[in-house]
């Protein structure tokens, strides 16, 4: 498979995918057979291979791991944060993500454009508040943001694992932003 064009508007030193260590290779392999592509965010970390390293095992951990936070939740926080931070690689990327998850393509559109309007449950609408808090106004986070989260179900452990997600998300979009990384195409028509 060959790169895209346009992966960041960085003149980055991405490897050819036979010049990876074997592991990545495979690593690429599973992200071709199971979506069908090799995400931009890994082809461009894939030119330093220790941030590589660290970006996918945090990023697995947090989206795959152990958490009582649901595929979906996260990936709907990543969605609310994404939208405060005008990220236009993360919104196609997760919004994806979203309808995939959820099976409702309108769903993953009111995410992005505003989740407030999206029918939630009351769960789910106290952590995505919660995110957006984070995003948008971070020293503002009190014991009351923390217990309302609590009301709604959220154990301590979750709590943590919200503010990860929207941290790291927060994180990545900054990144994916400062070096104009762009989506792949194939996640425009992707569960719609």
């Amino acid at each position: 498979m060959s790169q895209p064009d346009h992966i960041t508007a960085l003149d980055l030193p991405i490897p050819e995918r036979h010049q990876l260590p074997e592991d990545v290779q495979k690593y690429f392999g599973k992200c071709d057979e199971k979506l069908g592509m090799v995400p931009n965010v890994l082809t461009a970390y894939s030119q330093n291979m220790a941030q590589f390293e660290v970006f996918t095992r945090f990023y697995n951990e947090l989206m795959f791991g152990e958490s009582e936070l649901t595929p979906l939740e996260r990936e709907m926080i990543a969605v609310v944060v994404s939208s405060n931070n005008n990220c236009y690689y993360c919104l196609t990327a997760h919004g994806a993500a979203v309808r995939e998850y959820s099976g409702d393509p309108a769903l993953g559109e009111l995410m992005v454009m505003n989740y407030r309007v999206a029918e939630l449950e009351p769960r789910q609408r106290a952590m995505l508040d919660f995110a957006h808090k984070l995003t948008v106004s971070p020293a503002e986070i009190s014991e009351d943001d923390r217990q309302v989260l609590r009301d709604a179900g959220f154990s301590e452990r979750g709590i943590w694992d919200i503010a990860n997600v929207a941290g790291f998300y927060n994180m990545t979009n900054r990144v994916a932003s400062a070096v104009d990384m762009q989506p792949n195409p194939e996640y425009h028509a992707r569960f719609r």
